[in-house]
């Protein structure tokens, strides 16, 4: 079993210390270094690939948000702060999970857990391009979801709803990390929260998309990228 890559970025010792810990005690974790600052941190990734990141927020000159935005290949994130009001701004970059500090060990495991299934599921995908289903979990079962099936997903922080042609499934996921598993020509990005099948879309009208009777927003920052989907397969005279 490949384990996952990680490292540490936090300016307090004593958290270092306990999520080297933690990590530690994670038989599918491999430590691979600890930062005090952002800028140590992007020294060693120009020369080494990981996975996934411990990342704190509040730190001095560059704080953990500012060096993720900054990011040009972004590992999984999982934040780990004192700050609750950064959490939603959290899941607008699209990290794996949010550890609220102190955090016990259990909490801690249920985040790493779900980096791992987000990280086998992209690997799997990665290995079969084309295949036309997926499996993810939804409670205590592993639902099967047929691709051609897909309507639209609507991100619920750690959750996602995935709608279907005759159901919906909430499954433990984010949506980027659904994302990356889906054929990028089929799926498209309408929202920070909303990805929709380009196939089920029937119009297009001011700042929304309808699929059928659904009605969905278009956010100004994900505008450009439908209307370039749109002028690539619009009819002209």
């Amino acid at each position: 079993m490949k384990k996952l890559s990680c490292i540490i970025i936090d300016d307090e010792p004593v958290a270092r210390k306990i999520l080297q810990e933690f990590v530690e005690r994670v038989p599918f974790m491999d430590l691979h270094g600890k930062f005090e600052n952002a800028a140590k941190a992007n020294l060693f990734l120009q020369d080494n690939e990981i996975d996934l990141i411990f990342l704190d927020i509040e730190m001095p000159k560059i704080s953990g948000l500012q060096f993720l935005q900054n990011l040009v290949i972004k590992p999984l994130v999982i934040l780990t702060t004192a700050f609750p009001q950064y959490a939603l701004e959290g899941y607008e970059l699209d990290i794996i999970d949010y550890l609220l500090k102190p955090f016990a060990y259990n909490r801690f495991l249920k985040a790493v857990q779900k980096a791992k299934d987000y990280s086998e599921l992209k690997n799997a995908t990665s290995a079969n391009l084309f295949s036309s289903y997926l499996f993810v979990k939804s409670d205590k079962r592993i639902e099967k979801i047929e691709i051609k099936d897909m309507l639209y997903v609507e991100s619920l922080g750690n959750y996602v709803t995935i709608h279907l042609d005759n159901k919906k499934i909430i499954a433990y996921l984010t949506l980027k990390g659904l994302e990356s598993s889906l054929p990028a020509f089929e799926f498209i990005k309408i929202h920070q929260s909303y990805l929709v099948a380009c196939s089920k879309i029937s119009a297009i009208e001011g700042n929304e998309i309808k699929l059928g009777n659904i009605t969905l927003p278009i956010s100004r920052n994900h505008r450009d990228a439908v209307m370039k989907m749109v002028e690539q397969r619009l009819l002209k005279r």
